[in-house]
């Protein structure tokens, strides 16, 4: 059959399994709908909105084609996240994207997306949202000029490291974090939302007078700005990496997806509209960090507080980022797609810490070639190519496997359209302005061939590996866990 058949076993790993004869270790399900909008949010709310619109405007040329770019994104995330939520409420499993590749088409594409995912898209995504955390943090130490380099860049990595050791402690204390860092900045984006409704007011309006004027068209030029956009509202899916940790998953994850799309959409729309009535597009465009420049143009000697909050939504972004990411490594590991000690949790805190740690040592090493933009780029190339065949999944399940229940459907147009779009989104840039960047990617992603044939499907692993596994396992305090899905 196509839905490919659970595993009977609790985990691959039970014939080692640690705690046989006593009680199972699994994940809790401490993850309400607060929290989950908080996780969608929280995630999406980085470090976009602070440095995006000047790209968006770049590409687009001018101030409306640049808003409509920004309103069609939210819509995008919306029809995306709703698709995602109905295949969450059929396979009730945590691991996102992963989980319904392997359960959908097998075991191949699977892997080759955890190989994509864990080694490369999850560790530059964080790299990218805490290298732009660092530039804020750093900024106000370095006034009237750039921070060095190696200070950013230090910076991030510090960043990542006290992220680490959060959620490897305790998944309430980060969830709690994702909460409070979720309220800071949705405060900050109101706070320069209502300073633009302000300059409106007074007939600060120049920006919007023949809005459309220098608008460019191409097909490349749009994929290319959508990219821009959508990777502010990236974080759209990551309920999904969630699964087995939510209360009631069927009724939270598409109320949750319901309630924090919208509002982020809205909120980035008028913050958009806020930079444009303090600056003109010239302005923004020449402005390295936005909120900044609007902070200083608008709020004056309390610009400080603008830089205080995008370092406080950045940290809070990428909180959201590291703890759907760790998930991924975990669920791929305990499927065997991943070396057996990343599919085990700490023994006590009861957190994958083991996938956890290496996710940041991968986002550690992204950190030191990496700059903002080409991270971005590449990411939204990756993220969207698997996004489409998650997608077109969901429309095989809707019109070949109706009879599977699930507690919530969308309409069949939806999906169809996230998966036009996904298929432009990836297609576009190839097409109007082929980089040799993205011919690296795609041998990157099957390079993985080399390895599943050998390791995956014909298990050929190297025996010193168990012992290694062992020492591991005793040195990190980890078990093997068993699935939580109902």
């Amino acid at each position: 059959s196509t839905m490919r058949k659970r595993k009977t076993t609790d985990s691959p790993h039970s014939s080692s399994d640690l705690s046989e004869g006593k009680e199972k270790l699994r994940l809790k399900r401490e993850v309400g709908l607060i929290s989950g909008v908080s996780l969608i949010a929280g995630t999406m709310i980085g470090s976009g909105i602070f440095m995006s619109p000047e790209w968006v405007l770049h590409h687009m040329g001018s101030p409306a084609s640049s808003l409509l770019i920004w309103a069609a994104c939210g819509l995008l995330a919306m029809f995306g996240a709703l698709s995602y939520a109905e295949l969450g409420t059929i396979i009730k499993e945590s691991g996102g994207d992963y989980i319904y590749i392997l359960r959908i088409f097998g075991s191949f594409p699977a892997f080759l997306f955890a190989y994509t995912s864990v080694i490369l898209v999850r560790p530059a995504g964080l790299a990218a949202v805490c290298l732009s955390f660092a530039e804020y943090a750093v900024a106000p130490f370095y006034p009237g000029c750039s921070a060095p380099q190696v200070v950013i860049k230090c910076t991030a990595a510090a960043c990542i490291l006290l992220l680490t050791i959060i959620n490897c402690l305790n998944v309430r204390l980060a969830t709690s974090i994702m909460n409070i860092f979720t309220a800071a900045k949705l405060l900050a984006l109101l706070v320069i939302v209502v300073g633009g409704l302000v300059l409106l007011a007074k007939g600060q309006t120049q920006s919007f007078q023949n809005a459309f004027q220098n608008t460019t068209a191409g097909i490349g030029t749009i994929g290319v700005a959508f990219y821009q956009g959508l990777w502010s509202y990236d974080g759209w899916n990551n309920l999904n990496y969630v699964t087995e940790e939510l209360k009631n998953p069927e009724v939270t994850l598409p109320r949750a997806v319901m309630i924090a799309i919208p509002l982020v959409t809205c909120l980035y729309l008028l913050v958009n509209v806020s930079y444009l009535a303090a600056m003109t597009p010239s302005e923004l465009l020449s402005s390295g960090a936005v909120a900044v420049t609007w902070g200083d143009k608008v709020l004056g000697s309390w610009a400080w507080l603008i830089s205080l909050s995008v370092a406080l939504s950045t940290f809070g972004s990428s909180n959201g980022t590291f703890f759907s990411g760790g998930r991924v490594c975990y669920i791929a590991a305990r499927e065997g797609h991943m070396p057996d000690i990343l599919s085990m949790a700490h023994v006590r805190c009861l957190t994958p810490s083991p996938a956890l740690l290496f996710t940041s040592a991968m986002s550690l090493i992204m950190i030191i070639p990496g700059s903002f933009t080409s991270i971005v780029n590449f990411f939204s190339f990756i993220a969207w190519l698997f996004y489409g065949m998650t997608i077109s999944g969901l429309l095989y399940l809707k019109i070949k496997k109706p009879e599977l229940p699930r507690s919530y459907k969308v309409p069949i147009v939806i999906p169809v359209i996230v998966l036009i779009a996904a298929v432009y989104l990836v297609l576009a840039p190839i097409i109007d302005q082929p980089q040799i960047e993205i011919l690296y990617i795609v041998l990157f992603i099957f390079s993985g061939i080399i390895l599943y044939f050998p390791l995956i499907r014909f298990k050929c692993h190297p025996r010193f590996l168990q012992r290694v596994t062992v020492h591991l396992q005793l040195f990190l305090e980890v078990a093997p866990t068993t699935r939580d899905a109902n």
